[in-house]
Formats: structure tokens, sequence, C-alpha cells
């Protein structure tokens, strides 16, 4: 076993429903356009995102640095074979490497909004394409999206919060028996890795296989019309903007219904989805929204059950979850109608002012 494939199981996770259901609708259907994962710092966002790396086929792991510049992630002119051969050659780069596995970013609301709308713009699409020093070129790049952020490090900005399909809320405070279950699970794993995989592996592999299922009948579960209209009718009800909304709920609830193996796309398969699609787009966000009761990690429930989990678990939302959400503005601000509507506004932000030292004066000007 290399170190690369020794990395916590997906399905030891426990206390958190919502971000394992929200991971494996994304696994199933990439086309979803990524998960945002809110929470805390030590709240096992990236251990969740490296175990579902995990059960993917290629299990591919991709880690983008906030210092990535836009050639190293598209891609750009190979100069090599440029220099050596005369050619205008493209050189892949982290969306090729990712192609098929799960491409994570960390602290997602500190990375360049450029670099951010890109991602989700291929994440959406399945395909990178390059028009750049002197050469045009595509390739597929499909691939899970997970970005992390904690709120108290900034927000990100509404315009591309709205891009990210799913979102999870992750809570500080654990009750004290998932705590227990957390720190115990933990310990086992450090303790001897190899002989705590082997005991999760059985449950590994059988997700693995769900999976696999469930991406193979996707394309054979219809949106009917009375899917359409009860979609239509929770996202008018939400209050939402546009209708990007009612694409990702549709298609997370078909996954949701591949998962489960089902013949259709049921009532239920839209309840399972439609906290995690609404909960940052809603109007009013702090009505709902997809709460994790208990903080880092899923429970320990068969994974194999993980779309009926998440479905329970969206109806026993915890105060603390709602003074998670971000802030309800229209109390403060006056709603306008009309021409008066100031559409895409951004509130001020403070500029920080700071004072020069040792700056030599100008000469003075002669009569």
């Amino acid at each position: 076993m290399t170190a690369l494939s020794i990395q916590y199981p997906f399905t030891a996770l426990k206390g958190v429903p919502q971000l394992q259901n929200a991971l494996l609708l994304a696994a199933i259907d990439p086309l979803i356009g990524g998960v945002l994962i809110e929470g805390p710092r030590g709240a096992a966002k990236t251990t969740s995102a490296r175990a579902l790396a995990q059960l993917l086929p290629d299990g591919g792991f991709v880690n983008l640095p906030l210092g990535t510049s836009e050639e190293q992630l598209q891609g750009s002119l190979d100069i090599e074979a440029a220099l050596k051969q005369g050619d205008a050659c493209f050189k892949p780069a982290l969306l090729a490497r990712a192609h098929q596995g799960v491409l994570y970013v960390d602290e997602v609301n500190l990375l360049p909004d450029a670099l951010v709308d890109l991602l989700l713009d291929v994440s959406v699409s399945g395909v990178n394409r390059v028009e750049r020093d002197g050469i045009s070129h595509q390739h597929a790049a499909r691939f899970v999206l997970v970005g992390t952020m904690n709120p108290e490090e900034g927000e990100l900005r509404p315009q591309l919060l709205d891009r990210f399909g799913l979102l999870v809320r992750l809570n500080d405070m654990i009750d004290a028996p998932t705590r227990r279950e957390i720190v115990r699970s933990r310990l086992a794993f450090e303790a001897d890795p190899e002989a705590f995989i082997r005991t999760h592996e059985t449950d590994q592999e059988a997700l693995r296989e769900r999976i696999c299922q469930a991406r193979a009948r996707l394309e054979s579960l219809a949106f009917t019309d009375a899917v359409h209209d009860r979609v239509s009718e929770v996202c008018f009800a939400a209050g939402v903007e546009g209708v990007r909304a009612d694409l990702v709920m549709l298609r997370a609830a078909r996954a949701h219904a591949a998962l489960a193996d089902a013949a259709c796309i049921r009532d239920t398969d839209i309840d399972a989805v439609q906290a995690l699609v609404l909960a940052h787009r809603r109007r009013d966000r702090s009505a709902s929204s997809p709460d994790e009761a208990s903080g880092p990690e899923p429970s320990g429930e068969d994974p194999s059950h993980a779309p009926e989990a998440a479905g329970s678990s969206r109806s026993q939302g915890s105060g603390a979850g709602d003074q998670d959400a971000p802030r309800d503005t229209e109390a403060t601000v006056p709603e306008r109608s009309g021409h008066d509507q100031d559409w895409g506004a951004l509130p001020p932000e403070p500029t920080p002012i700071r004072s020069l030292a040792h700056v030599r004066p100008l000469p003075t000007k002669k009569p």
C-alpha cells in the first residue's frame, strides 16, 4: 500500500451526512457544478475531499494552490517543443490532471475571482478551452470540484457563490457523543492506518460499485413534466434569481435517484437535495440551510443509505446552523422597486491607509 493510498476512508467519516450526500451527488454527476463547503478550521473539509477521491475509478486528487496562474491552471504553449521543433504544441496543466478525479480548492474565497470563474465554467461544461499564445486547443476536463472556505476569513462574491452547484455549512459546535466517535476513529487510523483501512474496505468497495452503477443509469432517468413542475414550484417559492437553481436541482435529484437505484425521479429525491441547492440562492438564506448538526465528519451510518440518511437529517436543522447563514441585508436596507433598484451593487469595503515615512519633500518652486 503506497503513501498516496493511505487516506482516511469515506465510509469511516462521522457526523456530517449532508456533506457525504453532497459529495456523492457531485461524484455521480460532476456537471452539477461542484460542492462548496463552509466551515471552521479543523472541520475535516480536506479529509472529506481526499476520501471522496478514493471512491472514484481513477482516484485522482489535484490540489489547487492559491498562487496558481491562469496558465498553470488551463495550460499553455509548450515552450520547449516550440524551441526544439518549431511546433506550437499545447502543454496540459492542472485541469487536465484533474480529469475524472477531484479538483480541490482550499480557501476558495481567497482565490482571484477570475480563476474561480474559470474553474466554475469548466466544471459545468466539462471542457477546457484554451485560446492563447497562438494556440487553440480544447480537451475534456470532467472533475468533481470541491471548494472550501472559512467565512471568518472573508466571503465569496455573490455572483461566484451562486455558480457553485451545492453548498454545505458545517457547524463549529459538535455534541459530546459525536466528538467521542470522531476522536476514537481518528486515533485508530493514526495508530495503524493499514489495519483501519482494511476494516472499511468492504464498505468502500460496495460504495465504489454503487457510484459506478449510478453513473451508468443516470441518463436513463428522464425529467418528466411532474418533476419539472415540482422543481419550478420549489425554486419559485424560494425566490431565487434566474434558473440556475432549477437546473442544478434537476441534476442533483436525478443523481440522488440513481444512487438510490430508483426507477424514476421522485419527490423524495427533490426534497433530499433542495436544501443543498437553495441554501446560498434563496432570498432569505437564514430560513433554510443544509447545516451539519455535529461538525467535521459524516455519521457512522452505512454509506449505502447515504441518500436516505441525508434526507432525514435535512429536517433536523439547528439554531446554530441558522446563525452561520449569510447575513440577511433586508433588515437594514429598505427594498426598492422598479428603476430605483441598484442591481449588482456591493457594499463599500474599507481601504487601509498607511502613512509614508521618510518622504523627501518637493523642492520649493522658484518665483
